[in-house]
């Protein structure tokens, strides 16, 4: 049986490896193997960026990949938690009844919910803010380039 609290707290937690994809899917899901891809690519855009600087045109476009992929996995948490206990048992506990205890919501749910809203949003805002930045940065030297040429 599948539990809802489980689910949620790995895909807040374990969800860019892909960990609650194996739990709800089994071995054999596609998604669960592609989701470690975009965060060994931004844990590879932190590393460039450590090594040769915050001029890197290549870690800031990996680093959001990492921030993107963490806030998608917080999403499917805060999914995960608030979905009803009826539907929960539907599709991951077939043959349980409907109110089956997996499927239920208690404090650790909550908690589970919580915690991925406040840190998935501030994951994707700092992604935003620094693919923005990082581009910004980049047109306006881009430009100076140009008036520096006539």
């Amino acid at each position: 049986m599948k539990n809802k609290t489980i689910a949620a707290w790995l895909a807040f937690l374990g969800g860019p490896l892909g960990l609650h994809r194996f739990y709800l899917y089994g071995a054999g899901d596609m998604l669960g193997w592609l989701l470690p891809v975009p965060t060994a690519l931004g844990l590879y855009g932190i590393e460039r960026l450590q090594q040769w600087g915050q001029d890197d045109q290549l870690s800031w476009l990996l680093i959001p990949l990492l921030g993107f992929t963490m806030a998608g996995c917080a999403l499917c948490a805060i999914i995960y938690g608030l979905m009803p206990p009826e539907k929960w048992n539907a599709r991951f506990n077939r043959s349980a009844a409907p109110d089956a205890p997996p499927g239920r919501t208690n404090w650790f749910t909550v908690f589970a919910v919580t915690t991925s809203l406040l840190v998935g949003a501030g994951v994707l805002l700092a992604s935003i803010a620094y693919s923005l930045q990082h581009y910004f940065e980049y047109q306006v030297r881009e430009g100076r380039k140009i008036s520096q040429e006539n």
